[in-house]
């Protein structure tokens, strides 16, 4: 099985180390996709291509034959004009590039986020819930879902919630700085480690390497959403410093995401809580 892994960064390195260890002796083979490809572990096959080359990626998926494609990407600039011109463009482009190469792979999988949701006063919320961003970040990424959705070959959007792990522990850091979110008001945050991201875009790729049907949403976080200033408290404990609690800190969103179609599909976590997720980063620091 050949996966065209497009943007490729962390979550995408991850995920080919997984499919390294398929289930039922499934075999992938994996190319990485980037402007830039020259930070990529030696043993990774790579492509130097801007998605938005439309041309050079059509001539790759007809030449190539892949049976999947997952695209994780990162906006080159937190702007609107940024999330433009990397997710909706990129969408766009690889749109596109299906049609023209005449040779369409049989799945693409999308990365998005959980920030196309807009509900800000605690309620769970999953697949099925409305979604009218406010930000410009939430308001590109669902615009560019809706180019993939459209696509005349199979589809699956992956929302991902807060992503911490190794390289990704500003959390900690602010904790050790002695400053944490209020108690009152409660404020929800969720959270997936980005071993856990790696591992669900692995486990889509392997049911569909064994020819099982997948919905074409997945919302993807882990078991427990938490109260922002719980979780903080918790941390401060592990690393002994007695925080100060700041109303002012820095919120965004404010749910409760329910994973619980991830869990039904056979999905089982490395990092079912933060604790788990939190406590290994701690380990290892």
């Amino acid at each position: 099985m050949k996966v065209l892994f497009i943007g490729c960064g962390d979550i995408g390195v991850r995920t080919i180390q997984r499919l390294e260890c398929s289930p039922d002796g499934l075999v992938w083979q994996a190319l990485a996709l980037r402007r830039h490809p020259e930070g990529l572990p030696s043993n990774i096959s790579t492509v130097a291509v801007d998605l938005r080359d439309t041309e050079t990626l059509a001539e790759l998926l007809a030449s190539s034959c892949f049976d999947a494609v997952v695209v994780t990407l990162t906006a080159d600039q937190m702007t609107d004009q940024g999330y433009v011109d990397t997710y909706v463009a990129g969408a766009q482009a690889l749109q596109s590039a299906i049609v023209q190469s005449g040779q369409p792979p049989g799945l693409v999988i999308w990365v998005s986020s959980t920030g196309v949701y807009h509900q800000s006063n605690g309620e769970w919320i999953d697949e099925s819930s409305e979604t009218k961003p406010s930000s410009f970040r939430g308001k590109r990424l669902l615009e560019a879902e809706q180019v993939i959705q459209q696509l005349a070959v199979p589809s699956v959007v992956v929302r991902f919630s807060g992503i911490y792990g190794p390289g990704r522990s500003r959390l900690i850091s602010q904790v050790r700085q002695g400053v944490i979110t209020s108690a009152v008001p409660v404020h929800w945050t969720n959270r997936i480690h980005s071993e856990d991201c790696a591992g669900v875009l692995a486990h889509l790729l392997n049911r569909f390497g064994q020819g099982t049907v997948l919905e074409n949403l997945y919302l993807a976080t882990d078991n427990e959403p938490v109260p922002a200033h719980e979780m903080q408290r918790w941390l401060a404990e592990q690393v002994e410093i007695e925080p100060l609690e700041s109303s002012e800190a820095r919120r965004t969103g404010n749910r409760r995401c329910s994973n619980q179609q991830l869990r039904s599909s056979g999905y089982l976590f490395f990092y079912p809580t933060y604790r788990e997720g939190y406590g290994a980063l701690l380990v290892d620091s």
